[in-house]
């Protein structure tokens, strides 16, 4: 039988509460004696000490049985990688605990290694308290286990094998080769920019144990996901939804969350209690609905910011564009509007003229260039946009650099040594713009010079021309004033995205963006800034509304003239 990881089927299975478990050939009695194991484990933390044969749900048996009854007679394991993505306060600790006391009791070798990893030293201690608790819950493990508190390890006396506390950072994976390790809370780390090749040190130390295994369990971010959890995550979902097969498909799913269309539901559905139980498996054991429900309504009551938070976590909805309360409205009709043909090369294709907007700012902030397109025949507007940035931003904004290495590796942004190579490759990129023949004579390129001076005279330099202010004559590099000044452009975008004719490319760094964008009204205008962006970056939007407002006269594209490439004919 085929070990195929996919589960075509899964959104009837949440609606049904069916196991979300493939069918797999697993060993029977392996999968057998490693849920006896963990059924006899207690509830450390609860009156009584339950048995996790009582307190646990099934979903948390199916991870047991998948990961220790895939253990081959070759020794080769084929479940090495469970990805556990499960709501707040479903026993995700306590289960992670209890898989790893687990591994212990059904490793028979001696002296393996194994490790609870944490975005900090708190998360970690939480699943090694719990692991404690169940060794000294029962009379059998207190014998068999030596609890060294000081070292926050566990060591299993009969084999000498460990288990051990290890936080997640730089020098975690140096010369570690585990036998198996949980890594608990991933969507923390998305916000690291070493996580990755930390993660992927890890995973790589497992080559040469065949029986080893990395138990990733997460809940979803309270942001958008970023980085390793962004990776890792998108994974997942692409071998459970069968797109991705064979060799590359390491992960076995686990993912308890609605499907994607019934989160961007602009109807909200989630906020129906009667579906939550389909992304909450413990729901009865350690959840309990009348408590979800109260929490719910507290969150509301508190205003939408806490509502967000309160949604990703306890009900793993995906932070997307613009949730927020003052959220740019044209947020709402964003990914309605994706065009995933659109290129800067099929813009160029499809459009009668081009206008170009370039927002910019400090070392900490991005450089911005949109490409905003009048499509032949239709009139539709088309949106592309690429940023800059010096590589120092890494360093300056680490809240931020997961995201930005992500947006570098789909090819929307350049992160360059200098500001100086930012300014070359902008006026380059523009250079080719004014060779097709689609920029207009005049209103071509909108920025603000007070920032960016230095581009001016270097596209001035190549032949642009920059107008004269103090004559009133219009140039192709236009000054666009910013702030207030730039509500029609805002709100045009709003109508054109509400009307379906503005379509853009669906790049993730200008959705990024468009989520970060906060809009102030003051009097008549609508008034969106750097200032009141927050953490997040909006650069390449503001781009975009520059090249909205010269895009709003109707411009017209002047040719190059034939003699550009043949030279002047002299009689």
């Amino acid at each position: 039988m085929e070990w195929s990881f996919a589960c075509p089927d899964w959104k009837e299975r949440l609606v049904a509460g069916r196991s979300l478990l493939p069918s797999l050939p697993l060993n029977a009695d392996l999968a057998k004696r490693a849920v006896m194991i963990f059924n006899k484990l207690r509830l450390p933390d609860v009156a009584g000490q339950p048995l996790l044969r009582d307190a646990a749900g099934d979903w948390q048996r199916d991870i047991v049985a998948a990961l220790f009854g895939s253990l081959m007679p070759d020794g080769r394991r084929m479940v090495r990688k469970p990805f556990i993505l499960v709501p707040k306060k479903n026993s995700k600790t306590t289960g992670s605990a209890g898989i790893m006391i687990t591994a212990l009791l059904m490793d028979d070798a001696p002296r393996q290694p194994y490790f609870l990893y944490g975005p900090s030293q708190e998360i970690a201690q939480g699943a090694f308290d719990q692991a404690v608790g169940m060794v000294q819950a029962d009379p059998v493990l207190r014998d068999r286990f030596h609890i060294r508190a000081h070292m926050k390890l566990i060591e299993d006396l009969k084999t000498d094998s460990t288990l051990k506390i290890q936080t997640f950072d730089e020098g975690v994976a140096t010369g570690v080769k585990p036998k198996g390790m949980l890594v608990d809370e991933i969507h923390v780390l998305g916000k690291r920019h070493y996580a990755q090749r930390v993660l992927g040190q890890l995973w790589g130390g497992l080559v040469s144990r065949p029986d080893g295994f990395m138990v990733i369990i997460t809940t979803q971010s309270d942001e958008p996901p970023a980085g390793v959890f962004k990776a890792e995550l998108q994974l997942a979902r692409d071998i459970r939804d069968g797109r991705v097969k064979g060799v590359a498909a390491t992960t076995l799913p686990f993912l308890y969350e609605f499907p994607e269309e019934f989160q961007t539901d602009r109807d909200q559905p989630w906020r129906d209690p009667a579906c939550w139980h389909q992304v909450l498996p413990n729901l009865g054991r350690s959840v309990r609905l009348d408590l979800m429900e109260q929490g719910f309504a507290e969150a509301e009551a508190k205003g939408n910011e806490e509502l967000i938070r309160w949604v990703s976590q306890h009900l793993n909805i995906q932070i997307g564009l613009g949730m927020h309360d003052r959220r740019w409205r044209g947020a709402d009709h964003w990914l309605d509007n994706v065009d995933d043909t659109l290129t800067l090369e099929t813009l160029l294709a499809r459009c009668e003229v081009v206008t170009v907007g370039i927002d910019g700012g400090g070392l900490d902030d991005l450089f911005g260039l949109a490409v905003l397109g009048r499509e032949r025949d239709t009139g539709k507007w088309l949106l592309w946009v690429k940023a800059w940035a010096v590589k120092s931003v890494l360093d300056l904004r680490k809240d931020i650099a997961s995201r930005l290495v992500d947006f570098e590796k789909a090819g929307d942004i350049e992160l360059v040594d200098t500001a100086g190579e930012i300014v070359v490759a902008v006026a380059d990129l523009l250079e080719s713009l004014r060779k097709s023949g689609l920029l207009p004579e005049s209103g071509a390129v909108g920025l603000d010079p007070a920032q960016i001076g230095a581009l001016v005279d270097e596209l001035e330099s190549r032949g642009f021309d920059a107008g004269d202010a103090a004559s009133g004559r219009a140039g192709q590099i236009e000054a666009i004033r910013q702030g207030w000044s730039l509500s029609s452009a805002v709100w045009t975008a709003e109508f054109k995205l509400h009307d379906g004719v503005l379509k853009h490319a669906g790049q993730d760094m200008l959705g990024w963006c468009v989520g970060n964008a906060q809009a102030e009204s003051k009097g008549n205008a609508v008034y969106i800034s750097k200032q009141t962006a927050g953490r997040g970056k909006i650069d390449p939007l503001i781009a975009a509304f520059n090249a909205v407002k010269l895009m709003e006269r109707s411009p017209v594209a002047v040719p190059p003239s034939p003699y550009a490439s043949r030279g002047l004919i002299v009689i």
